[in-house]
């Protein structure tokens, strides 16, 4: 920081001059940093997503050499594989991202149920994938959205885009059931009564706010 002895203020700037009277500035105690270096932190976790990464990798080709030279069945380095690309995919992601954090959320259930799903036709498909990892997680972003809105009270309606995801969300595990692609439907059902219950709550007890947001929303 400087100082001008004419116009008597402090510049923060690093300049030799004053801007409003050109005068050579006198140099005082320099200030330390009025915000955190974030770039240093965001250089410290790519470096750790690289790290990551690389012994992900070399884990992986350490299990397909294990299953090539002995009797172990390939499906281990196929779900070890699947886990590590999560792990990858969370720091890169929801740790490195910019997305919002209800986005996130989202985005990594979606990933986590698709990991399910493959790791279930990995062993030969008995069909807990989308029986119950599913629904189980619609029903988890639910008691997320209660918890985000009980915290953010100030600006619950946010969350009725998510809650209206989460109800067509649980209508497609109904569809499923009807293809008879999902063959026990008691937590698909359980997942849509409360999905469903969750978005009327908040429609009706929000009142103007929520019919506000929608038709924000909607367009309408």
């Amino acid at each position: 920081m400087s100082k001008c002895r004419q116009c008597n203020i402090d510049v923060l700037d690093e300049t030799v001059r004053c801007p409003l009277c050109n005068t050579v500035l006198d140099e005082t105690v320099e200030m330390e940093d009025m915000y955190p270096d974030i770039r240093v932190k965001t250089r410290k976790l790519v470096l750790f997503s690289r790290i990551y990464f690389f012994l992900a990798a070399v884990i992986e080709i350490i299990l397909i050499n294990i299953c090539m030279l002995s009797e172990v069945q390939s499906l281990v380095y196929i779900i070890s594989g699947l886990v590590l690309l999560f792990g990858y995919i969370v720091i890169k992601y929801a740790i490195l991202g910019t997305s919002g954090y209800i986005a996130k959320t989202e985005v990594l259930t979606v990933i986590a149920v698709i990991m399910f799903v493959a790791i279930d036709f990995s062993v030969g498909y008995n069909g807990w994938s989308v029986n119950y990892v599913f629904p189980s997680g619609i029903l988890l972003i639910d008691a997320g959205i209660l918890v985000l809105m009980v915290i953010n009270r100030k600006n619950w309606q946010s969350y009725l885009m998510l809650q209206i995801f989460m109800v067509v969300c649980s209508c497609a595990a109904v569809v499923l059931n009807a293809f008879q692609i999902i063959t026990d439907p008691i937590v698909s059902i359980v997942a849509l009564n409360i999905s469903v219950i969750l978005l009327l709550g908040t429609v009706i007890i929000g009142g103007r706010r929520s019919r506000v947001e929608l038709k924000r929303r909607f367009h309408i």
